[in-house]
């Protein structure tokens, strides 16, 4: 345990009990087959809040999957007497913890039902769940609760968030770039090859993306099962790796191990790039797009035109399938420089987001 830290037990300060719920409502856990309900009241969210990013059916399902999820105690849905599904929340510890352990919270109140006293008893329960989930876990690490909102979300959301305690602590931008505009050409050092992806490297790109994100604020090692779990959006077709296959290569650092390096014979991913296809966004935003995901470069292989040439390959790739723009969205403070990159390339700001958190 770090000698500067109390016990998780004493710095997560949680109750014994949760705090109760509003009684007008039927309160129960959610459930497998509960993703039909769910997804219907994620949906009337997003369209009265003009969310631009849509949830699909298969997201919601995916987010009541997982052999690590303790639905029966983290998750909750309340019913009012007409059985109108009124409200959600969702408590998840994340899995593969190294230097930080976190648990993402989730909710909302259908827009009917708003203003009824259940937006700030809901962010309370999901915050003592959450804490009840931190000293469970019994990690020596230092901890965090964090839950993310659109920048152009309901005010009354983020002030909820503000009362129980959380505060904004990143920024991220959401950018485009025109696919009408040229696409630059990038030319790799002798042996490093661009290849599409195929599932005999997809685990090589999970560490490279554990290393390249190594120093990434609140980023965390990737486990394999988390790796492979939420891919309905994924879009191999559009997704490519960087193979670093010369003789002599760069000593892959091994302070992170199995999470940073390949096995002997294993193909060495020196970069990436994952993109998504959200075609439910389509129609609300008004224009087809590309999602980059991850772009990650191993930091042993940074300032070889890696990057570019990763997006370079993704752009011609959803040009050719018809789409009008590249998106991704970036960390404002990144600290690789990624901001200056997509700039470079034509990208520019469309909308954005926030990371609010409680450190624990």
């Amino acid at each position: 345990m770090p000698h500067d830290l109390a016990p998780i037990s004493r710095r997560a300060d949680a109750p014994d009990a949760l705090p109760q719920l509003p009684a007008h409502l039927r309160w129960r856990p959610l459930r497998v087959d509960d993703a039909t309900l769910l997804h219907g009241l994620v949906e009337a969210i997003e369209l009265t809040d003009g969310a631009r990013f849509r949830t699909t059916a298969a997201e919601s399902a995916e987010k009541l999957t997982g052999e690590w999820k303790d639905l029966d105690h983290d998750t909750l849905v309340g019913v009012d007497d007409a059985g109108v599904v009124c409200a959600y929340a969702t408590v998840e510890l994340v899995q593969g913890a190294a230097t930080l352990q976190k648990v993402i919270v989730h909710g909302g109140v259908h827009p009917m039902a708003r203003d009824r006293g259940i937006g700030g008893p809901l962010v309370d329960w999901m915050t003592a769940r959450a804490r009840q989930v931190l000293v469970a876990s019994g990690t020596t690490l230092p901890a965090r609760i964090e839950t993310h909102t659109d920048e152009s979300g309901p005010a009354a959301e983020r002030d909820l968030l503000e009362r129980a305690g959380f505060r904004v602590r990143r920024y991220y931008a959401n950018l485009r770039r025109d696919l009408a505009d040229d696409v630059p050409d990038v030319q790799l050092p002798d042996g490093l090859r661009l290849v599409p992806w195929s599932d005999e490297i997809d685990d090589a790109m999970r560490l490279a993306h554990n290393d390249a994100f190594r120093d990434h604020w609140g980023s965390q090692p990737t486990t394999r099962e988390n790796w492979r779990h939420g891919r309905s959006t994924f879009a191999p077709t559009w997704t490519f790796a960087v193979l670093d296959e010369r003789d002599e290569r760069p000593t892959v650092d091994g302070a992170q191990d199995a999470h940073a390096s390949s096995g002997e014979g294993a193909p060495l991913v020196a970069a990436y790039l994952i993109s998504g296809r959200y075609e439910q966004n389509w129609e609300a935003q008004g224009f087809t797009a590309g999602f980059t995901e991850l772009l990650g470069v191993r930091r042993t292989h940074r300032g070889l035109g890696l990057s570019v040439a990763l997006l370079e390959a993704a752009m011609r790739a959803y040009r050719a399938d018809g789409m009008q723009f590249a998106e991704l969205d970036v960390d404002t403070e990144n600290p690789s420089g990624a901001h200056g990159l997509y700039a470079s390339l034509g990208y520019e700001k469309l909308d954005g987001s926030m990371v609010h958190t409680i450190e624990v």
